[in-house]
């Protein structure tokens, strides 16, 4: 099954620092380009873990003794570690966002080129679709959605349209929902707004955002000394969330206070930020809107 080509293969693998007697987990397996690069730098001794819930991906799946792929949002990574017998890694990789093999499957609703049922669920077994949030959400839950994730200033206008237009006609596809709000998508703007548009939703569909909180609260207590964390965000949401944890351990506010007043922060940052290169941008244009931050457990 074709999958993308791993953004920031190199770097993201590399800011692991592997040992080849090593613990890791790919959080992202998608397409396994990750994984396939860290099990060529691990030894026999070596273990990779990794997590994905799509059930397309596990048709990649790797015939390697030394891997093991976990069919499960991995929000619950630390559960199914230790499901598995292993409480400390040495490293963690994750390569958020949508997957190309995702945007170019028509029915799975995450495009805004093909006519298709608003879909979006990662997750094939959720019960909330897009089209079940646009006919059955409140407008103000929809204003927000939009102003929030999709960090759209008319939210509430395009909220009430929605709302408007759902009362006389069931809103099911992709184009039914492009035709509503075409007033809000003048020619010039209406690609980069119609993606605004379905990353917002998106990102309510799958829980994007509380999901990636929810894992990065789990890193501390994961990561040996020294362990690594490899994260390649693709919206500014996200990356935020990354680069506050790191920089605070926390989301919001300022960092806890130890005994003696100092600032306790459980990671530490590894260099700076890692932007892909004009060439890796020419060859994969996925890689357009890739950030890496890396980190690592403070000794």
């Amino acid at each position: 099954m074709s999958y993308h080509k791993p953004v920031l293969l190199k770097e993201s693998v590399e800011a692991l620092a592997i040992k080849s007697d090593g613990v890791y987990v790919d959080v992202t397996f998608g397409g396994g380009g990750h994984s396939k690069e860290i099990l060529s730098q691990l030894g026999e001794e070596g273990r990779l873990f990794a997590f994905d819930q799509d059930p397309d991906a596990h048709e990649n799946d790797l015939q390697d003794d030394r891997f093991k792929l976990i069919p499960q949002n991995f929000r619950y990574i630390e559960r199914f570690l230790r499901f598995y017998g292993v409480r400390k890694v040495d490293g963690i990789l994750g390569d958020f966002g949508v997957s190309s093999h995702q945007f170019d499957q028509a029915e799975r609703g995450f495009s805004t080129r093909f006519d298709s049922r608003l879909d979006m669920r990662m997750d094939q077994k959720s019960e909330v679709s897009a089209a079940h949030i646009i006919n059955h959400y409140s407008q103000e839950d929809i204003a927000n959605i939009l102003f929030q994730y999709g960090e759209l200033r008319n939210g509430r206008a395009m909220a009430k349209v929605i709302v408007d237009s759902r009362e006389k006609n069931k809103i099911e596809t992709s184009f039914q929902l492009k035709e509503i709000l075409i007033s809000f998508l003048p020619k010039a703007k209406a690609h980069k707004i119609l993606a605004q548009i379905f990353q917002a939703l998106r990102i309510e569909v799958n829980q994007e955002l509380e999901v990636l909180k929810e894992f990065l609260i789990q890193i501390p207590n994961l990561l040996k000394e020294e362990g690594r964390l490899s994260v390649i965000s693709y919206h500014s949401l996200e990356d935020r969330l990354v680069k506050r944890f790191i920089q605070k351990g926390k989301f919001e506010g300022e960092p806890e206070k130890d005994f003696y007043g100092n600032f306790s922060v459980p990671l530490q940052k590894v260099g700076g930020l890692v932007l892909p290169t004009k060439e890796e941008v020419k060859m994969n244009n996925r890689a357009r809107s890739a950030k890496l931050r890396i980190a690592k457990l403070k000794s």
